[in-house]
């Protein structure tokens, strides 16, 4: 067991130089190191790019209707001056129906306004323009040579670019 123990860590580093000698590559490097640097360049304008939309919101106007205050201030008279002819005798008897009469009426007016309709008119809708900046357009120079390109962000004076030098592949 101790032969095996001490044999399997020399296997294993055998089989590792063989494996490297047999010209295995890992799938995940490169297979050859990219010519690029980078560099910066010099902005010499920004203009933001706008894009425009729409909106369509719904606007409901609520409308209170109110019910029916001529028959609610009536009937409420009516009762409240039965209520005020029950108290007291005589002229206190009187003047309880008349207090009582004109109250009813004004609770039952009040009663009939809250207990209204409601509606509310909603237009299909209205378009509402707007401009948003959808990124910069942006024009830089680097090494003597134009270039214009829309960032998503403002750059201020210089511009961080990425170089990549590769071979012509032409004749």
């Amino acid at each position: 067991m101790k032969t095996l123990a001490r044999i399997l860590p020399l296997l294993a580093l055998l089989s590792m130089s063989a494996f490297a000698q047999s010209g295995y590559r890992d799938p995940a490097a490169p297979a050859y190191q990219e010519n690029l640097s980078y560099g910066y360049a010099q902005v010499l304008r920004v203009e933001p790019a706008y894009v425009a939309y729409t909106t369509t919101e719904p606007r409901c106007v609520e409308r209170r209707h109110s019910g029916n205050t001529t028959g609610a201030t009536v009937l409420g008279a009516i009762v409240g001056g039965a209520l005020g002819n029950q108290v007291g005798k005589g002229d206190g008897r009187k003047a309880a129906t008349v207090a009582g009469a004109v109250a009813g009426g004004a609770i039952g007016h009040k009663v009939a306004e809250h207990n209204g309709s409601t509606t509310y008119d909603c237009p299909s809708g209205y378009a509402q323009a707007e401009r948003r900046i959808a990124g910069y357009d942006v024009e830089y120079t680097y090494k003597g040579e134009n270039y214009r390109s829309r960032l998503p962000y403002d750059p201020g004076n210089r511009l961080r670019v990425r170089v990549s030098v590769t071979p012509d592949e032409g004749p």
